[in-house]
C-alpha cells in the first residue's frame, strides 16, 4: 500500500510543481509577447481557474498520501525521518501561499477583469505570479529536502 500512497502523492506533485513552471515560464511570457491586457488577463485567469481545481485535487491527494505514509510508518513502531517533517512543514507553507492565491487574488483578478479594469486586473496578476515564483522555489526546496534530506536522515 505504500507504494500506492507515494504514487499518487509524487502524481500530486508533477502537477502542482509542473504546473506552475508551465504557467511561470511559458503560458505567461508568451500571453505577454502576443496579447493585449484585454485579451491577456481573461486568458490568464480562466487558465489560472482550471489550473487551482487541479491544485485542490492535488492538495487533497499530497496531504492524504503523506499523512497515510506518515501513519504508516508510525504505526509499524517507526519514527519519520527529520526529511519528512521538514516536508510537511514546508507544504504547509505552500498550501497557505495557494490559498491566498486561489481565495483571495484569483477572485480581485476575476473581478477586475469582468469590470474591464485591467490595471487593477493586472495588479492582482503579478500578485499571483510573485506568490506562485515563492511556491515554486519553496516546491523544489521540498522536491530537494525529499530526496537529498535522505543523505542526513
Amino acid at each position: 500500500m505504500t507504494e500506492l500512497w507515494l504514487f499518487l502523492h509524487l502524481a500530486a506533485v508533477v502537477v502542482w510543481i509542473g504546473g506552475m513552471v508551465f504557467a511561470h515560464f511559458c503560458l505567461r511570457p508568451a500571453a505577454l509577447a502576443t496579447l493585449q491586457p484585454p485579451q491577456r488577463l481573461p486568458l490568464m485567469g480562466a487558465a489560472l481557474g482550471r489550473f487551482f481545481v487541479l491544485v485542490g485535487a492535488s492538495l487533497v491527494l499530497l496531504w492524504g498520501s503523506g499523512l497515510a505514509m506518515f501513519a504508516a510508518l508510525t504505526t509499524s513502531g517507526g519514527r519519520p525521518p527529520l526529511s519528512w517533517n521538514l516536508m510537511a512543514a514546508i507544504a504547509a507553507l505552500m498550501t497557505v501561499v495557494f490559498a491566498v492565491i486561489a481565495l483571495r487574488l484569483h477572485p480581485r483578478m476575476s473581478s477586475a477583469v469582468a469590470a474591464s479594469e485591467w490595471p487593477k486586473a493586472a495588479a492582482a496578476l503579478d500578485s499571483i505570479r510573485r506568490l506562485v515564483a515563492l511556491n515554486l522555489g519553496l516546491g523544489f526546496l521540498t522536491i530537494a529536502v525529499a530526496t537529498l534530506g535522505r543523505l542526513a536522515d
